[in-house]
């Protein structure tokens, strides 16, 4: 005595209207979702805006010493360098709050740095002067030979930056 069930459609409710229903059902929550949370996020924004993302430049500068320059010619050089590469910075970068400029020389082969300047837009702005801000290295003066003419100095060879030819057979 087996019963074929298989076949038998429910006599409560019908399978048709069962599937309308769970229609109506998952669509409502899906609208529900999408226009409650559009003015939860409108009043969010306006409660709370978004943050501004600053940040701080960042300038390595090596500037060549000229030939007979003593250290005090090659300090001055490297503030007006540092001097107008922090303006362009802030006038290029609105978002730029701080830049850090570090300015290295070149002297018979060898590079150091000899200042680095670190100032913000704010203190920029009161008072634009390069020597205010820098931050000296007392160091430089003997690393690039100021004191004494090197007996032996270094040649670098050019770079190149030309790609080389490529010659087929």
């Amino acid at each position: 005595m087996t019963k074929n069930v298989a076949n038998q459609q429910s006599s409560i409710i019908s399978f048709l209207f069962i599937s309308q229903v769970t229609k109506q059902i998952r669509i409502f929550p899906l609208i529900f979702l999408l226009f409650s949370s559009l003015p939860v996020w409108i009043v969010a924004e306006i409660i709370s805006p978004q943050m501004v993302r600053a940040y701080t430049a960042r300038v390595d500068l090596i500037i060549d010493r000229l030939p007979d320059e003593n250290y005090e010619t090659t300090l001055r050089r490297a503030e007006a360098t540092a001097r107008a590469a922090a303006q362009r910075s802030f006038d290029q970068d609105i978002l730029a709050t701080d830049v850090s400029i570090i300015v290295s020389v070149q002297s018979y082969g060898a590079i150091a740095p000899i200042l680095a300047l670190e100032v913000s837009r704010p203190q920029w702005r009161s008072r634009p002067d390069a020597q205010l801000w820098a931050t000296y290295f007392k160091t430089a003066r003997s690393l690039l030979f100021f004191e004494q003419t090197p007996t032996n100095p270094v040649n670098i060879a050019p770079i190149n930056t030309v790609a080389p030819a490529t010659t087929t057979p």
